[in-house]
This record gives structure tokens, C-alpha cells and sequence, in this order.
């Protein structure tokens, strides 16, 4: 994707412009991404002219929006390669999934003797719900360390893997080092012991093309807000027969088969982990993202933020007072410390340049202490960033240096 047309795409995104009309150098987008034109009138006509309940109404709106509504799971299951929009689970976000897997799956298959594989860099989000369902089952939590650059080393895990494992949960981009994991041979370790593998996909919808059958993974969680489209709403993906032998986890209309005061019968999947009446209006923007982002080619985002991210990094290294943390190929995700100022401070002094950065410990806490630093900055790139961006950053930090000077 050459300068011009990345200048090109970001006149689609009306965020991209502060209020007093001056450019505005957005890096955060490995928090949220800035949404295109495309998914903003997609969502203004669900929400307006074209807004109706689904799986319900017998009039024709409903089951138009109905139709809509299912194609946006048909469009999902295709863009990551899944074998059916069976597997396909509409969640409120990739933690909901994470803690749907650990609850529902978690709380069917695990027990006390049984272990946990995370790994030192992961979320949050990614860490919790398995807390909490150890907590419950009696399950223990083992933590595979990091290599001195910042991959999920893959050989400790081999030599730490039992046939107590019976679930290992990484994340496939570290949201803070940006590193890639190497998830077929992750799939290979976990089943060569019969454990699963569920992977955090926070980071890599938005970059990669995926493909479920390719990876060899048997969960898998994306967030729509990360891949250009709305909050509120994600993906869970598994195996159709994973999803089939798994109780649901929340009751309530439309995940039922027949209800009575002696007995409820469920729903197949996927209609058996949506209680509720679903995120409507969201899966139809995340249908117009998914078509944004398809129509570009994921490869040429993924080279287009890789270099951004590989160009900062050599820029960083230049300056004494900066320390990367992370490997030198990083999925467009780059964080730094700078000796001497405390992160919160830089993107304070960042935001008056018109420069946004991500300041804190990311939801990453046990990485942090890995580190050795209770946060870092963190610049992270889109399809809309360009080398002004850099440009922009780097003149910040400079103006940083010499107000700590």
C-alpha cells in the first residue's frame, strides 16, 4: 500500500480530524480503531431506516433485518475461515468470549488436578476468567515465559505441557510487544498432550488473514471495535462440535428450544450462547467493517503497519534516552519507555502536539512486572497511518526531552 493511497484512506475516516481542523497523529489503535464512513452509514441505517428486532417479527422489516443480521455471521465465518456460520458466536466482545469458553467449556471439562497454560504477556482479559474458574473447578494455572525478545517461548512450553493441561489460552498478537505468536505449532503442543487451544485474537483480526482451519486452534476471539468496527460487540469462534457438547452459559429468550416450570431444552448452536435479543445494529456495521477491510487486503495491511512499526523502531533506537521492549518484527504495535518521564507525562505532553498514544499497563499487569516498569508508552498503527504520524511522535518526544532536560 504505497504513501498516497494510505493518504487516500484516511479522508474515509471522519475521526481522523480534530476539532480545530488540524490533523491529528492517531497511534492507539491497538485499543480501538477509528471507524470508517462505510461502517458509520451502515450502522446510522440499521439503527434508522432500516431498524427492526430479529428471529421474532413475522413482518417483512424484521425479517429483513432478520436476513441482515445472519448474513453478518455468514460474512464473519467466511472472512476467518471457518468451516460453517454454525461456529460463529456473537458475543459483546472478545472478553465475553474468553469468559463464555472459561464458564461454559471451563466449567464441563475442568476439575482440581487439572491445569491451565497461559502465557507471562497476556490480557487481562486472558488471565481473570480462568483465575476465576480454577478458583471454582480446583484447576492450577501454569505460566509459560517469554524469550528475552518477547515471544511465548514455545520450547519451555513443550517442556512444561502435561496431560493435566487441558486448556492452554494465548494470546495469537501480544497488544503490548506487538509479537507474533507461533500459533500452528502452539495447536500442535496443546493437542499432543489432548489439550485445547483458544486464542486471543484481539490483535490479529484486525492485521492477518486468518483462516480457523489453517491455524488448528479450537477457540478463537475477535473484537469488532479493533477491526474498524462498533463497540459492543465480538466474535467467539470454536469447532462445531465443541460448541454442540457445551451447556449454555446464560439463559433467557431465544437460546431456549422449549421452555416449562419442569424443564428447558436448548437451542443448537449458535443460538444456544445468545440469550437475549442480540447486538443488532452492531453485527451489521461489523459486516461493513469486515467488508472494508477485506476489500483492501489484509496482507497489504499487515505489510503496511509492519513497516510503519519496523520505521519507528529504527527511529527510537537512535535516541539514548528511549528503551524498546518487544522483538524487532512486531505486528505494528510498539512499545517504549523514556528514561526519566513517566509515560501518563509523555502522552500528556504527545496529546498538546496532537499525537495519540496509549499511556499505562495496557491490561497487562504480570507483564508489566516482567518487565521491570509499571507501564510503558505504546504507538500503535491502522490502515489510516502514515509516516507523518512518525514524524509527529518523534518531534514530541524531542519537545519532551527538553522539558526533562
Amino acid at each position: 500500500m504505497s504513501d498516497a493511497q494510505t493518504l487516500t484512506r484516511k479522508a474515509d475516516f471522519p475521526g481522523m480530524m480534530t476539532a480545530n481542523g488540524k490533523p491529528w497523529h492517531y497511534l492507539d489503535t491497538a485499543a480501538t480503531a477509528q471507524k470508517p464512513q462505510a461502517v458509520i452509514d451502515a450502522m446510522s441505517n440499521a439503527l434508522g431506516r432500516d431498524y427492526a428486532t430479529v428471529h421474532r417479527g413475522v413482518y417483512s422489516r424484521s425479517a429483513e433485518m432478520t436476513l441482515a443480521y445472519e448474513a453478518a455471521r455468514r460474512r464473519t465465518a467466511g472472512f476467518i475461515g471457518a468451516r460453517s456460520e454454525n461456529e460463529i458466536v456473537f458475543v459483546r466482545g472478545a472478553t465475553e468470549g474468553i469468559n463464555l469458553v472459561a464458564q461454559s467449556w471451563g466449567g464441563q471439562n475442568l476439575s482440581a488436578g487439572d491445569r491451565i497454560m497461559l502465557s507471562q504477556l497476556e490480557h487481562h482479559s486472558n488471565i481473570v476468567p480462568w483465575q476465576m474458574v480454577a478458583q471454582r473447578t480446583g484447576a492450577e494455572i501454569d505460566v509459560c515465559p517469554l524469550t528475552e525478545d518477547g515471544l511465548i517461548d514455545l520450547d519451555a512450553m513443550e517442556q512444561m505441557l502435561t496431560p493435566q493441561h487441558k486448556i492452554v489460552a494465548l494470546a495469537h498478537v501480544s497488544n503490548v510487544l506487538g509479537s507474533i505468536l507461533a500459533a500452528k505449532r502452539a495447536a500442535s503442543l496443546a493437542h499432543a498432550v489432548g489439550a485445547k487451544l483458544l486464542l486471543d485474537g484481539c490483535q490479529a483480526a484486525p492485521r492477518m488473514r486468518l483462516n480457523m482451519q489453517e491455524l488448528g486452534c479450537d477457540f478463537y476471539v475477535l473484537s469488532a471495535h479493533k477491526l474498524y468496527g462498533p463497540t459492543g460487540i465480538g466474535v467467539l469462534w470454536a469447532r462445531e462440535e465443541i460448541l454442540d457438547a457445551m451447556p449454555p452459559w446464560q439463559g433467557g429468550g431465544a437460546m431456549i428450544d422449549r421452555v416449562t416450570f419442569e424443564k428447558t431444552t436448548y437451542a443448537p448452536p449458535p443460538q444456544r450462547f445468545e440469550a437475549g435479543t442480540p447486538m443488532i445494529t452492531e453485527a451489521v456495521a461489523l459486516h461493513a467493517a469486515i467488508d472494508y477491510v477485506d476489500a483492501l487486503g489484509m496482507e497489504d495491511l499487515f505489510a503496511h503497519e509492519s513497516a510503519l512499526a519496523a520505521k519507528l523502531q529504527a527511529e527510537l533506537r537512535s535516541i539514548n534516552s528511549i528503551r524498546l521492549f518487544g522483538p524487532e518484527k512486531t505486528a505494528g504495535i510498539v512499545s517504549f519507555e523514556m528514561e526519566g518521564v513517566h509515560p501518563h507525562d509523555l502522552g500528556t505532553i504527545l496529546d498538546e502536539e496532537n499525537v495519540a498514544i496509549r499511556a499505562g499497563h495496557h491490561c497487562a499487569q504480570p507483564l508489566m512486572d516482567h518487565l521491570g516498569v509499571p507501564a510503558t508508552a505504546r504507538a500503535s498503527f491502522g490502515l489510516y497511518s502514515d509516516e507523518s504520524d512518525i514524524d509527529a511522535l518523534l518531534r514530541g518526544i524531542e519537545r519532551t526531552k527538553r522539558i526533562f532536560g
